[in-house]
């Protein structure tokens, strides 16, 4: 299996101190204002809820969202996409993580998403959900700075 399918990382420098990315990171008020268009969880590990997304016609396509843990204003985890009713585990869903670091008056944040060749898909369907994913955090990464700015607001 092609080893380069294995994570996804990106890094991102945030005018915020860490509590204010934490928040908007974990706090699914804030997580709507740069990822899903719905999001209905509590940020406590262990707690199990869901994120939307907007299709063109209106409807909400839900994912299943596990909060995996929460450490502020250091880490939040998460596992997504497990199919409804089961437990989050390595194997069925998407394990998210964000480290933030205090870097001067700011914050470096960095994401990790792995869990991809852990789904038993095919070479080919990994190799698409894996694009899919780094098209999406391209998109919605360089989102959390002007996010991070209306929460500290």
């Amino acid at each position: 299996m092609n080893e380069e399918f294995g994570t996804i990382e990106r890094e991102i420098r945030i005018d915020a101190a860490p509590e204010v990315v934490f928040q908007v990171v974990s706090d699914p008020e804030h997580v709507k204002d740069w990822w899903p268009d719905e999001a209905q969880y509590e940020p406590v590990p262990g707690k199990a809820g869901r994120i939307g997304f907007r299709e063109a016609d209106g409807t909400v396509q839900w994912e299943q969202f596990t909060v995996v843990d929460a450490d502020p204003p250091r880490m939040f985890a998460f596992r997504w996409t497990h199919a409804e009713g089961e437990e989050a585990a390595k194997g069925n869903s998407f394990l998210v993580t964000f480290e933030l670091e205090p870097v001067g008056a700011g914050t470096l944040l960095r994401m990790t998403e792995t869990g991809f060749r852990e789904r038993g898909w095919t070479e080919a369907v990994i190799a698409e959900e894996y694009a899919a994913h780094v098209r999406g955090w391209d998109f919605f990464v360089p989102r959390l700075p002007a996010a991070a700015a209306k929460a500290a607001r």
